[in-house]
């Protein structure tokens, strides 16, 4: 159990870089000119390769990253 807690801290720390990662190397869908109010509004997106296993292991470290905090929590 002592080795647990003392885990938890590190990997919170290598989720949340793996997860910032992740988050920075996915493709944003707006312009600036989107974020004024401009930009296609009907505009459906499919991912594909790469993309979408990136957007789905994003998912995947989002909620590690999120049972890793509750469980230092509880613990």
């Amino acid at each position: 159990m002592l080795f647990l807690v003392s885990l938890i801290p590190w990997a919170q720390l290598a989720l949340s870089f793996l997860l910032v990662a992740a988050i920075l190397l996915q493709q944003s869908g707006a312009s600036v000119g989107g974020s004024f109010g401009g930009g296609d509004m009907g505009h459906n997106y499919t991912r594909r390769g790469f993309e979408k296993t990136l957007f789905r292991s994003t998912i995947v470290l989002a909620f590690l990253f999120a049972l890793s905090a509750f469980a230092a929590l509880i613990l």
